[in-house]
């Protein structure tokens, strides 16, 4: 990402002021009047620049300028619209004496949030020492706060790991005129938005498990003589173990530069007391209504009882929020550029159940969109409120359908009402869109019907950030529904205040704030010439073991890449081009008298032998990687699509021509 002039001059500004500090260049002419010296008492050849560079790297000046100068990548996240010059100062620092020299801006206030290490994580109490160089599963925290995302680096699990990492939030007002200005104790007091931390282990093979979600109320610092606190938090697991402990985090919370005049701890207690009241009151009543909603619902018709109309759902930490809670206007600036494309980036994120402990029916979860985005897998719920949320971003009229699909298997998609009439479904998982004809169940025998292409078969309640409504029509087969929401004998809508009054943001203070998305962490080429590389040495292998030799063909190679861009604009936007382009390629490749075989495959993760493993179930890849005969020669292509949050798209192509022999 490019850097505005005035911030790369900023950024000079602060690396000349190090090494100015550390004296480099005095040590620098030392090391070379020394050399000089050496050179004319033994007569050797002049000094050279490399001779130079080596003396230095001994004498530890390059690694002691380089732990002066070390940055670390935090997550910028931006706004669409917003003024690059005052977008937040999103940085990590590792110690509050290198506040100063953060790019921070001089009006705004920060709060430096400092984490000290972790405790008591039980249940990885037998992890063993990690050997240098040995992979080992890690712990990372992640943390989201007013628009500002971050990330610490990945430590290894351990009972007691060492999480030690220093993040820099900036505290800003809401108003767009006061935006600039900086917040006073008052303003922050009244800023109830909480820090939301999320604990993901990451195992050996690249797996993510979610260990605890937790939203801290930072406002006690506002109350400490110093401006400065400590505290420890007990961290909570997730799911059916929402009430056990999984850790402890000692943090160190610091607001720069300090306040003046502090509160008073009396009135931090009261302001949360009310906010507490105000919220409890609020759900009480949304609770009320809801139960005289569903009581009209059920007086309908008998049937209703057995519909899927879902009102509540428990989050990872077993909260029951309202479903219309885990929708939002999610607007992803610049980093996807089309509603396809978001449904691209959602079908991504690996599809996981939540984890049941024992036997029993299925345990639904429905996770907030932080810990989702973090974990980069969940269920087909949080699969489609991401994409509701994205569409609605893009200006579409979207809802989460909650209904069921073959074998009454319970299920969560996605619908948009075009303003034509038109109703598209769109499967979060595959990103697959089909649109919806509903059947004429009085139209004549002879009539022809439209025949279905998707794979839903019932549909109890649609749902978005603002509207929830029941299908109370007869049957609640979606091919006979109609989805004509303003029809009150077809659907019964709840309340659109008594909605709003509990699932927007500024309502209430329990609902977690919406993250930003991050924009990609791959780059593609270095990740599929690596990829590449790696599938390349295993094939090589392979072949090895069962006696054949392997000869390559990097032209062959070459010409797969257009085949895989194409799979991936097929996938991404529903649009099949190239491949009479990579045809026409192929037949030039491969002389006559010669056979082609290619197989591609498509993986969401970039560890070579788990995919090349599960290439070589596939009779038709193992035909290709073992293949024998005369002239036999070898291609792989790998092409690595990075999208944002670190999904990625992986195609890969295994490939080999060679002479026919009758």
């Amino acid at each position: 990402m490019s850097l505005p002039p005035e911030k790369a001059w900023e950024l000079k500004q602060i690396i000349q002021d190090h090494l100015s500090k550390m004296d480099i260049q005095g040590k620098i002419r030392d090391v070379v009047e020394e050399a000089v010296r050496c050179e004319g008492d033994r007569g050797e050849q002049p000094l050279s620049q490399e001779d130079l560079l080596t003396e230095l790297q001994r004498r530890g000046i390059v690694e002691d300028a380089m732990k002066q100068l070390s940055f670390t990548n935090a997550a910028l996240s931006q706004t669409e619209g917003e003024d690059l010059n005052k977008s937040p100062a999103h940085v990590t620092v590792k110690d509050v004496t290198q506040l100063k020299t953060a790019n921070i801006n001089p009006p705004r206030r920060y709060l430096y949030l400092q984490v000290l290490g972790g405790k008591a994580f039980l249940e990885h109490l037998q992890e063993p020492e990690p050997l240098p160089g040995q992979v080992c599963s890690t712990f990372t925290l992640h943390l989201h706060f007013r628009n500002q995302r971050f990330h610490s680096k990945p430590v290894p699990c351990a009972c007691d790991p060492d999480l030690q990492e220093g993040f820099l939030l900036e505290v800003h007002r809401d108003g767009p005129g006061d935006a600039s200005k900086m917040a006073d104790a008052t303003t922050m007091l009244s800023i109830c938005d909480p820090v939301h931390m999320v604990l993901i282990r990451t195992d050996t093979a690249g797996d993510t498990t979610l260990i605890s979600s937790y939203f801290l109320d930072w406002r006690s610092v506002l109350s400490a003589p110093s401006g400065k606190t400590s505290v420890s938090v007990e961290l909570l697991g997730v799911g059916s173990e929402c009430k056990v402990p999984a850790g402890v985090l000692n943090l160190k919370l610091e607001l720069y530069p300090p306040l003046s005049e502090t509160l008073s701890p009396e009135v931090i207690s009261t302001q949360r007391s009310l906010e507490r009241q105000k919220t409890a009151e609020k759900e009480r009543l949304f609770l009320v209504y809801a139960k005289q909603w569903w009581r009209e619902f059920l007086e309908i018709r008998p049937s209703h009882q057995s519909k899927l109309v879902k009102i509540f759902a428990q989050d990872e930490n077993g909260v029951n929020r309202p479903v219309c809670s885990y929708v939002r206007v999610l607007r992803a600036g610049r980093l996807l550029e089309s509603p396809r494309q978001a449904a691209r980036f959602v079908s991504l994120l690996a599809q996981e159940r939540a984890p049941v402990l024992g036997g029993g029916t299925r345990q639904e979860q429905w996770c907030t969109m932080m810990a989702f985005l973090c974990r980069n897998k969940g269920d087909c719920e949080d699969h489609a409120t991401l994409l509701c949320s994205l569409l609605l971003g893009f200006g579409l009229d979207a809802y989460v359908c909650v209904g069921t699909k073959a074998k009454n298997i319970p299920h969560t998609w996605v619908m948009t009402c075009g303003t034509d009439g038109t109703v598209t479904f769109w499967e979060s998982q595959t990103a697959h869109r089909y649109l919806h004809q509903p059947v004429d169940p009085e139209a004549p025998p002879l009539v022809p019907q439209p025949k279905p292409t998707y794979p839903y078969r019932t549909i109890g309640c649609v749902f978005n950030h603002k509207t929830f409504l029941a299908n109370c029509q007869p049957s609640d087969s979606v091919e006979l529904c109609v989805f004509d929401f303003t029809d009150a004998s077809r659907w019964k809508a709840m309340s659109k205040e008594a909605v709003c009054s509990v699932c927007t943001p500024s309502s209430i203070s329990s609902l977690p704030p919406t993250p930003p998305l991050c924009p990609p962490s791959v780059q593609a080429s270095d990740a599929s010439n690596q990829l590449e590389l790696e599938l390349r040495y295993l094939v090589t292998e392979h072949r090895k073991d069962i006696g054949l030799a392997t000869v390559w063909d990097d032209h062959l190679s070459y010409l797969l890449s257009s085949a895989l861009a194409a799979y991936e604009l097929e996938r991404c936007m529903g649009i099949s081009c190239g491949n009479e382009e990579f045809q026409d390629a192929v037949r030039r490749a491969v002389p006559d008298g010669h056979t082609f075989k290619g197989f591609p495959i498509q993986f969401l993760h970039r560890n070579a032998r788990r995919a090349f493993a599960t290439c070589l179930r596939s009779p038709f890849c193992e035909e290709v990687v073992s293949c024998r005969g005369d002239h036999v020669r070898l291609a792989v292509r790998v092409r690595v699509f990075p999208y944002v949050e670190s999904a990625c798209a992986v195609w890969i192509m295994f490939a080999c021509k060679y002479r026919s022999v009758l």
